[in-house]
């Protein structure tokens, strides 16, 4: 810090913040990260991580985040926890404030992430790891042999529905209108794979089982009937929505609320100085590696912005 402006400022503590803090102490940008109360993202609620290089056995995921933080702070990285309540990008050096404090800032990594939309049910967040999952490619290895439903008609359901094959015997769809919303594209792909079939105009109302998924309670929404689903996973594919609500008005967003970059092929954002990684911005890929990867190269592109900055 020099005079009390922070070179870097990061928000978010997920695997694009945490690396983007790592990369940022050893750059000697004597990184602030506000973590957040809500600390680690997606991670903090996945069990078994398979697929993030450098772990030959598998490692939970609020263990592989305390390892990151762990990190992070060892470099040299300050971590606060504290929620970030507003930021003002129209005056330089930035603002951004908490309920404790207000810190200015020559820099900013946006990575606040996105939660995955929920069918707001407690049965769902009980087995959540334990056959209930947001992301095929993250758990579909563990459903060789099983039989999955995937809730939504969207493409990324379609996407995940398709994916699953690869590994489970069944993939039921259960969506709640009687068309998809899918592209033409992801449709076709869908109904002409024959371990793919839908259950149409259904809600699910329960997940099943004690310490794992043992099926689902689905209710018909034009003739109200209820009837149970025997399934092994379920897999919730009905969106995300990211967290960036603080920053409207800052930074463009898109229809989504998405952090648009500004020319796509850097980090930086529609203000010069602010850089945004993870799925924050990312709506496509949504791995953890690929959020560390989008960290350092928000980083990266934060360092120049501040050294060119300081050289005047």
């Amino acid at each position: 810090m020099k005079d009390g402006v922070n070179k870097l400022v990061i928000i978010g503590s997920g695997p694009a913040g945490l690396t983007a803090a790592v990369y940022g102490a050893r750059a000697d940008m004597e990184p602030l990260l506000f973590m957040g109360t809500k600390y680690g993202g997606q991670l903090m609620i996945t069990s078994d991580v398979e697929n993030f290089p450098g772990f030959a056995e598998p490692i939970l995921g609020p263990e592989l985040m305390e390892r990151m933080k762990a990190q992070a702070e060892r470099v040299g990285a300050k971590l606060v926890q504290d929620d970030v309540v507003r930021v003002d990008f129209k005056r330089y050096p930035f603002e951004v404030t908490t309920p404790s404090q207000t810190v200015k800032a020559l820099s900013v990594v946006i990575a606040t992430g996105a939660d995955p939309k929920r069918l707001k049910l407690d049965s769902e967040m009980r087995l959540m790891g334990k056959g209930v999952s947001n992301c095929a490619v993250c758990d579909g290895f563990f459903f060789r042999g099983k039989r999955v439903a995937v809730v939504g008609g969207g493409d990324t359901a379609m996407e995940e529905a398709t994916f699953l094959t690869k590994f489970a015997t069944s993939v039921q769809v259960i969506h709640r209108r009687d068309k998809l919303r899918a592209s033409k594209a992801l449709q076709k792909e869908a109904f002409s794979n024959p371990k793919i079939s839908f259950i149409w105009d259904s809600l699910v109302e329960e997940v099943l089982g004690s310490s794992k998924v043992e099926g689902v309670k689905i209710k018909n929404v034009k003739t109200g009937k209820e009837s149970l689903l025997q399934v092994d996973g379920l897999f919730v594919s009905i969106g995300y929505e990211p967290n960036t609500k603080v920053f409207a008005g800052e930074v463009e967003l898109d229809p989504r609320g998405y952090v648009v970059t500004r020319n796509g092929t850097t980090t930086e954002t529609s203000v010069p100085g602010v850089f945004v990684a993870g799925d924050a911005h990312d709506h496509r890929y949504r791995q953890a590696v690929t959020a560390a990867g989008d960290g350092c190269r928000a980083l990266m592109d934060a360092e120049k912005f501040v050294e060119e900055k300081l050289r005047g």
